[in-house]
């Protein structure tokens, strides 16, 4: 997420000539405000786009947190388990709290600013300091934690790699140190995300912002020059840095070891027909976790790409790479969400553990509140009435 998005697009949506000092709030080139001839210019078919998708972003980015949440829950409760902790699984739950710490904090920072979306100088108590302060946040954890969740996901693809080329020992104590090889190396990813984005979060800092002529006063993100010979070198070396380490690389990692799972998979199964029976679910379970990885490289590495073309190509960030940026977030939302679809439809033994921890006992709870209710009805069918009646005895006492 660059963090300048929301703040950039207010200041080139602007009304030709609404605020006479525009060119001090940070629009291209300085100068006038824009005319409309030049509002055409900078606004092409990727622009119409981005503005139609900004009107149901915020609101449909919230729907897909909720679910999210609420669904990642789900995942680690029946991937931890007793009888489903296994080294894969741990992998996929630290996934799963990777993204939950994503989504959570989201949910305010969308519904604030962009639920709807408005010019400060509309709203201005909407851009305190504060909001702008979490706004920062916001943008550092998201950058971190996906940072964090591809690294596991190279680690997951790794880990199932070393699995299918060679035969694991078995055993408890076996299964035991392999998930205590995992838990170091996501103890190792958490911080090691950490570290690595130091450059990119410094480069980052608020400002104070105010329109001369109404003496509105709020706050904003820094804008970076990006593309353009004003770009500075620790800009540059962040933004690169972000890149390489925490998009491209781990996608160029994940490709690899996937590819090498295909063949495995595909090229040497005619000499494991005779085991492949014994193994079906092993091979099940890679197949989702293929799907898993490939939905990493499609979300991630375009967004790779689109950050170097923004720092070295000029006005690439604002014709191209803004435009795009909330449908990129998007998508990353839905690449955390999206993993419980997942786990349902190709994994038979999550299908039966997510049965038998959160259906069945409703079923059985339904079930067992029939039964009571057809049996208190049956009870009172057979109660006998109990009737009074007034006898006379011979004296005609009564």
């Amino acid at each position: 997420m660059e963090v300048n998005d929301l703040w950039d697009f207010l200041n080139r949506t602007r009304e030709s000539g609404k605020y006479p000092d525009d060119d001090r709030l940070g629009l291209p080139g300085g100068g006038p405000p824009y005319t409309d001839d030049m509002m055409r210019h900078h606004l092409g078919p990727l622009w119409d786009f981005h503005e139609l998708f900004l009107q149901v972003y915020g609101y449909a980015s919230i729907v897909v947190c909720i679910f999210g949440i609420l669904t990642n829950v789900i995942n680690i409760t029946v991937l931890m388990a007793k009888d489903m902790r296994t080294a894969t699984n741990y992998l996929l739950t630290f996934l799963a709290i990777s993204d939950i710490l994503t989504m959570l904090p989201y949910i305010p920072y969308i519904f604030h600013f962009y639920c709807p979306l408005t010019d400060p100088t509309d709203t201005p108590a909407k851009y305190t300091y504060n909001w702008i302060l979490y706004m920062l946040i916001i943008v550092y954890l998201f950058a971190t934690t996906h940072t964090i969740s591809i690294w596991l996901a190279v680690t997951l693809a790794a880990f199932r790699f070393c699995q299918i080329r060679s035969s694991c020992p078995r055993g408890p104590l076996a299964k035991e140190r392999r998930i205590r090889h995992v838990k170091i190396a996501a103890a190792i990813i958490y911080v090691l995300s950490l570290i690595i984005l130091i450059p990119y979060y410094v480069t980052n800092e608020i400002k104070k912002e105010r329109i001369s002529y109404t003496n509105v006063t709020f706050y904003t993100l820094n804008m970076k020059q990006l593309g353009t010979s004003d770009t500075s070198l620790v800009v540059f070396t962040s933004y690169i840095t972000y890149a390489i380490l925490a998009k491209i690389l781990p996608c160029i990692l994940i490709l690899i070891f996937s590819g090498s799972l295909l063949y495995h998979m595909g090229v040497k199964a005619v000499r494991r027909r005779q085991r492949l029976s014994a193994t079906r679910q092993r091979v099940n379970t890679t197949r989702m976790l293929l799907v898993v990885l490939m939905l990493f490289i499609f979300t991630e590495l375009p967004q790779g790409i689109l950050f170097i073309l923004s720092v070295s190509v000029p006005d690439f960030h604002r014709n191209v790479y803004y435009p795009l940026s909330e449908l990129t977030d998007f998508i990353a939302l839905l690449n955390n969400a999206i993993n419980f679809v997942l786990y349902c439809v190709m994994s038979q033994q999550f299908r039966d553990k997510f049965f038998s921890i959160y259906i069945k006992p409703i079923c059985e709870r339904r079930r067992t509140m029939i039964t009571s209710t057809s049996e208190l009805l049956i009870l009172r069918e057979h109660v006998p009435r109990t009737v009074t009646t007034t006898t006379h005895d011979e004296n005609g006492r009564v």
